[in-house]
């Protein structure tokens, strides 16, 4: 298994596969570069060069106790890609990868490192309530995320993927056990006190600053059913706040349609990226 050290001895676990121009996928909480299957074998198909890591405290990487916040997920980041040198890479991020990619983009994306970047599902602006987010969610819902973390961190995650995740919960939805356990599985094998500290990361960061510093081509794509960051909050304002954003939705589906709808997702990444 390939890895690469941060400077404060964190082990970044990451797959580099095929050659050509470099698409870098970051994840979701609590996930691993495995929750990007679909995407990888889609695009080393189509001639790509496919890149996922494990963010720190998640999958493979060191079970980190500090420095699980969002910064530092950047400047890890920027460490793989020296590593592999990356050049003209597409930054493709999902949910909490999302806000990683913005974060990113916006601090180290200069001087050719960085040609597009992709928001997924994504949680920028900020998702926490407050008198400048309104519409957000409040800090009982992330309270929530926390004690059910610490009192039963494996029921917490199987309802999460059986229920709204992937609009499992829906009716008339059909839940697909290999897709909840295989989700269970990336959970289970980060860290617990990475993923409690993620929570606050990706819901108390405000990504309003970062959105307004990117300058390369941005396209913002969300489930207009996705559960667990509300559309209203987050993409249109993101879209709004890039330079050279451009925003699709998709009618119905829900917050893990990379996995759920790969063949529309990937598509329209296609077309993006080759634009």
């Amino acid at each position: 298994m390939s890895f690469v050290e941060t400077k404060d001895g964190t082990q970044i676990f990451y797959k580099d596969w095929g050659s050509g121009q470099p698409l870098v996928f970051h994840h979701g909480w609590p996930l691993s570069g495995d929750d990007w299957d679909a995407q990888m074998m889609f695009f080393l198909s189509k001639g790509f060069r496919v890149i996922a890591h494990d963010r720190r405290g998640h999958g493979r990487s060191t079970q980190t106790h500090d420095g699980n916040e969002m910064d530092t997920y950047a400047a890890d980041m920027a460490t793989l890609v020296a590593h592999l040198n990356l050049k003209n890479a597409v930054h493709i991020g999902h949910s909490t990868g999302g806000g990683e990619v913005a974060r990113y983009v916006s601090q180290y994306g200069g001087g050719g490192r960085v040609g597009k970047a992709v928001l997924i599902g994504a949680v920028p602006p900020v998702m926490l309530k407050s008198d400048k987010n309104p519409g957000g969610l409040p800090i009982e819902v992330f309270d929530g995320f926390r004690k059910a973390l610490v009192d039963n961190r494996a029921q917490f995650y199987k309802d999460v993927p059986s229920g709204p995740f992937y609009g499992f919960n829906r009716p008339g939805a059909k839940p697909l056990p290999g897709v909840i356990d295989n989700w269970w599985r990336q959970g289970m094998a980060g860290g617990i006190k990475a993923h409690y500290d993620c929570i606050k990361a990706f819901s108390e960061t405000d990504f309003t600053d970062d959105l307004k510093e990117i300058d390369v081509p941005t396209f913002v794509m969300h489930g207009e059913d996705d559960q667990i960051v509300p559309i209203a909050d987050s993409a249109p304002l993101s879209a709004k706040l890039l330079r050279k954003g451009k925003l699709k939705t998709y009618p119905g589906l829900p917050h893990g349609m990379c996995t759920t709808h790969p063949d529309v997702v990937n598509k329209d990444l296609l077309e993006f990226i080759q634009s």
